[in-house]
């Protein structure tokens, strides 16, 4: 499998294709990284240096990629984080050129707009162009549940709210969803729920609640849903391997107190999970 991803870069540490690219090799799927900003780091630690790459660059860089003659062996495409809606044209540029070569490749959007508790945090325009353009070109999405509420303009609550939030959603056009985090009325305080929905059904696994805070994580797991969704066609299957993967990422972290998420060190629980969820069905 091939994948073409195209999202932030950061030299220390892991978010953006830095938390994405080595999970995915680590699944043994061949990643064509191309880099939206290149920072020292995230910008959670409230300084950094770098770099937001413009519209030229990314789409020179994937014009040099189509020039190669590969693009119809590309499986798919793999963005995140938008520097600007610039970004996001180059990014829809280079969809719908690995589409025009091979048919049955397939685009997951990860629609970083914000999260609960911290609200909108990206650069003015991008939460409209999430709604209004990538998201609709996208066949997978993986909002959080604060992005899932400002995309489809409802309220959740329940998960009779989140089925029909998604269903709002697959309305303007992604066939599968992932929700990256989820904390509901029937939530237990000490578990967080994460929620998928595709054309074969819609599914929740409930997994431990880790006193932990980094970054990062949502970038990993919406690499490692899409690449076992393609993988398999089952909306399950990526589900309970995407969170017991990442659940077993987060408590290394959390153990270490690391800041930043073990990506290396836990590298064994993206092949082999150290403890399954299964993903339960939703009516």
């Amino acid at each position: 499998m091939n994948l073409l991803s195209i999202q932030s870069h950061v030299a220390y540490g892991h978010v953006g294709n830095a938390a994405a690219v080595f999970p995915l090799q680590r699944l043994g799927v061949e990643v064509w990284p191309i880099h939206t900003v290149q920072f020292s780091n995230h910008t959670g630690y409230g300084a950094w240096r770098g770099e937001v790459f413009d519209q030229k660059l990314i789409s020179d860089v994937m014009q040099g990629i189509e020039e190669r003659g590969v693009l119809p062996r590309c499986d798919g495409v793999l963005s995140g984080y938008m520097g600007s809606a610039d970004t996001g044209t180059a990014i829809l540029d280079a969809v719908d050129r690995v589409k025009a070569a091979n048919g049955k490749a397939r685009y997951c959007c990860d629609p970083v707009i914000g999260d609960v508790g911290r609200g909108v945090f990206v650069r003015p325009g991008i939460p409209e162009f999430m709604r209004e353009r990538a998201v609709p070109a996208a066949d997978v999405v993986t909002p959080n549940q604060f992005e899932l509420d400002f995309i489809s303009g409802l309220t959740t609550k329940t998960i009779a709210e989140t089925v029909k939030a998604c269903g709002a959603i697959h309305a303007m056009g992604p066939k599968c969803m992932l929700v990256t985090s989820l904390h509901v009325e029937d939530t237990p305080k000490d578990m967080i729920d994460l929620f998928a929905s595709g054309p074969d059904g819609r599914f929740r696994v409930r997994t431990p609640l880790l006193e932990i805070s980094v970054n990062g994580a949502g970038d990993a797991i919406a690499a490692l849903f899409f690449a076992h969704w393609l993988r398999s066609s089952s909306t399950a299957e990526a589900l309970s391997k995407a969170a017991s993967s990442i659940y077993g990422l987060l408590r290394r972290t959390a153990e270490a107190g690391s800041r930043e998420i073990l990506l290396v060190e836990a590298q064994e629980e993206f092949v082999k999970p150290s403890r399954m969820f299964k993903a339960e069905p939703v009516a």
